[in-house]
């Protein structure tokens, strides 16, 4: 066997078998592509046309050789496997899914590692195995476990089946072990919102049989596995335990209800439901069934395009630390031990919670005492809300708390390594003044979302450590941080930023220097175009209905209730002045402005708003509807009120296309799989549809392209397409290739 992926087996003087996982770094279940030159007839998939152990992978092969290596030799009792390095197994190796899916890495008959491997191998075997978990037994790690006759798991393990987050289902006999071993109910918890628990809590539930420290891991094994031998503890088959599944009518009661469930909160999603079959089958008609179930399934669900639009958002998330001219010179991350936040405002009092979350010191500047204390209450109220849903304890709230410093004036800035300034006027005199204060290796760093960085930074001798840190509201939750820098921005500035966002549990993506920077920049006409179809007679609860079925947290209306019309109509005017050929300029927010209609804030926008923020859509808008079709002198289009929801969402979210495809034909966005992960994790965009660049991939450049020549002949130059998107739908290629790929096909 290669050295890649395989098990290595040791047999002691106590008759125990000890077989350890490794690959590093955290033992995945990998394809080797030398595997793939043992090919056996009996693993023909007549489905499939395929041969070959490619899909099962170096390890799980060497598992099955090891067990049976054990099982043959007399000086073997029994057997534990367990991994190397302090982790059992973090799962399959995802990497190797794209292979498949492409047709270049073959793969085994249906079933072979869920019933020939694990139940009919490691399950079957005729010596008992235990199963010694440290670190991570998640997805394929540890249905392995669950296989073994008994486990045994340190207090921070951490155990889970998180599949359905790639748009699959568990494989390797998940599905039928995981109720077997912890219930119903909480095996579908943990499955449909692939949601891992701790070695206590595993403890507790039954999924594990003892809990010990790293330590004492695999002494504790190899003794509990002689003790199963020895018949002083049981010897227990998983796959057809009882005493955990509920009655078959109340069972049915639970599946009924996950569906329900399912199907209300992903309603677009096919595989949530596809596990709660597989599950139901191994009740009703038994384990095995399920498993056969489950492996036909698994094989159905590899190849859907959800599967294959979560392994890319995957992959892209993990590829926006890659920076070309920053992340490959070498650079490593400074230490930064004290931030400095400047504005206790929403956004600034998130961003501290933020960063105090992870351990940050912080000092918050104010003006004055007042708007100190509101600060200082802001980030009491927003760890509060963690303690009330049980995801922070009292003590860690204290410890959180004092870990932030009010101030009025720039004394103690002099050994803050970031300072952050929240989206406040005078900016340039801010930047002046910490320019005096703070160390000269200081990252000055500032939260806005439309001001030019070269405009900040114009009055300073710093421009090199001068970058955007842009949250997205609130700060503390959502997950994204774009990292904007200008030319002038140094690689080390941008490697430090990176290295603070992962710690503070943000995916970072670095972006340039323009109005909007990439999440604003590429989705401002996601709220224009739906202005622009109102006025042509489209109703306003249709179009967010459309955008709400087709996967979007809210649409665009619903949208600018929340965000509030005040700042909707301020960065439209910045979009206006900047890009005065494609914003249309809608009177529609203004004249609801003068109602004091301005959104969520006022109870009143496009929707109406009572007790618990629940929005219910208004009438009383059609009056300004009207009045703003009349001031822009717009006659309704009866063919609009025609558009089927396909439709709608096409009008919508086409020229954010367009608008995407701009920004990465001027460099803003470092690649396209940027803009996916932005509009993910910055605007909702769904990520079962992969990003808006790799849905628009799904649908092709030269459709899109029809479709906004044909707008912009019936409606005019908003929807004119891009000269990237008109090249590249002339020439038939993806508008996420990247442009050497381009030049090179040209």
């Amino acid at each position: 066997m290669a050295a890649n992926g395989r098990t290595e087996l040791e047999v002691g003087a106590d008759g125990v078998a000890v077989i350890t996982i490794c690959n590093p770094p955290v033992n995945s279940l990998s394809i080797d592509a030398a595997v793939l030159n043992f090919v056996r007839r009996d693993l023909y998939d007549p489905r499939l046309g395929l041969l070959g152990y490619g899909f099962v992978g170096n390890f799980l092969y060497s598992l099955k050789e090891s067990y049976e290596e054990a099982l043959r030799r007399s000086d073997v009792k029994a057997i534990v496997v367990t991994g190397k390095g302090g982790k059992f197994s973090g799962g399959f190796d995802i990497s190797s899914f794209g292979g498949v899916q492409g047709g270049q890495t073959m793969q085994p008959k249906v079933g072979y590692i869920a019933i020939d491997i694990l139940t009919d191998t490691v399950e079957a075997a005729t010596k008992p195995s235990v199963a010694a978990i440290d670190g991570l037994a998640l997805g394929g790690g540890l249905e392995v476990a669950m296989a073994c006759h008994a486990r045994i798991a340190t207090p921070m393990a951490q155990l889970g089946l998180p599949e359905l987050q790639l748009g699959i289902i568990p494989g390797f006999g998940g599905t039928q072990r995981l109720p077997r071993l912890v219930g119903l109910t909480k095996s579908l918890e943990m499955m449909l919102l692939s949601k891992p628990i701790k070695g206590g809590e595993a403890d507790e539930l039954g999924l594990v049989d003892a809990l010990v420290s790293p330590n004492d891991l695999v002494n504790t094994a190899r003794q509990w596995a002689l003790d199963i031998y020895e018949l002083r503890r049981p010897w227990i088959k998983s796959l057809y335990k009882t005493d955990k599944l509920e009655p078959l009518g109340e069972a049915r009661e639970i599946l009924k209800f996950a569906r329900a469930q399912a199907q209300k909160q992903a309603a677009n999603l096919h595989h949530p439901l596809v596990c709660i079959d597989v599950v139901e089958e191994g009740i009703v008609a038994g384990p095995r069934a399920g498993l056969w179930k489950e492996a036909t399934a698994f094989q159905d669900l590899l190849f859907s395009d959800t599967c294959k639009s979560l392994v890319h958002v995957f992959f892209s998330q993990r590829a926006t630390s890659k920076i070309p001219g920053a992340t490959d010179l070498g650079l490593m991350p400074r230490k930064i031990s004290k931030v400095a936040i400047l504005g206790g405002g929403l956004m600034g009092s998130g961003i501290a919670t933020a960063m105090i979350l992870s351990n940050y010191p912080v000092i918050l500047k104010e003006v004055n005492e007042k708007f100190l204390n509101a600060g200082i209450d802001r980030i009491k109220a927003n760890l509060q809300s963690r303690v009330r849903k049980g995801k922070m304890t009292d003590e860690r709230y204290e410890k959180a708390m004092s870990l932030v410093t009010g101030v009025l004036d720039y004394e103690h800035f002099k050994d803050v390594d970031l300072a952050v300034i929240e989206n406040v006027k005078l900016k340039q005199q801010i930047f002046s003044d910490l320019e005096k204060y703070c160390p000269s290796h200081c990252i000055l760093a500032t939260n806005t979302s439309t001001i030019d960085l070269n405009l900040i930074g114009e009055k300073t001798k710093s421009q090199d450590r001068i970058v955007g840190a842009h949250f997205f509201s609130p700060a503390h939750v959502m997950p994204l941080l774009e990292i904007v820098r200008t030319q002038r921005t140094s690689p080390q500035v941008v490697v430090d930023l990176l290295d603070v966002g992962k710690k503070i549990k943000k995916t970072p993506i670095v972006v340039g220097n323009c109005t909007g920077f990439a999440v604003n920049r590429m989705f401002f006409p996601y709220t224009q175009s739906a202005l622009f179809y109102i006025d042509l007679g489209m109703d306003v609860y249709k179009i967010d209905r459309a955008c709400t079925k087709f996967g979007m947290p809210m649409g665009p209306f619903r949208l600018a209730d929340l965000v509030g019309f005040g700042v909707a109509v301020a960065t439209g005017m910045q979009y206006l002045e900047n890009f005065p050929e494609r914003v249309y300029k809608s009177m529609l927010l203004p004249l609801m402005m003068e109602d004091s209609r301005a959104g969520e804030a006022t109870q009143k926008g496009f929707y109406k708003y009572e007790g618990k923020r629940k929005a219910t859509p208004d009438p009383e808008i059609m009056k300004y509807i009207e009045k703003s079709r009349s001031m822009a002198g717009v006659t309704p289009d009866p063919e609009l009120l025609k558009l089927s929801e396909k439709d709608i969402v096409e009008m919508v979210f086409f020229p954010v296309i367009n608008e995407a495809c701009r920004v990465l034909d001027e460099g803003i966005a470092v690649k396209a799989s940027d803009l996916d992960i932005a509009s993910i994790f910055g605007m909702g965009f769904p990520p079962y549809r992969g990003g808006v660049m790799y849905w628009a991939d799904s649908i092709g450049a030269n459709y899109i392209h029809g479709k906004l020549e044909e707008w912009t002949n019936r409606y005019g130059g908003f929807f004119k397409p891009c000269s990237y998107l008109a090249e590249r739908a002339a020439k038939g290629i993806p508008l996420s290739a990247p442009a050497k790929k381009v030049q090179a096909r040209l």
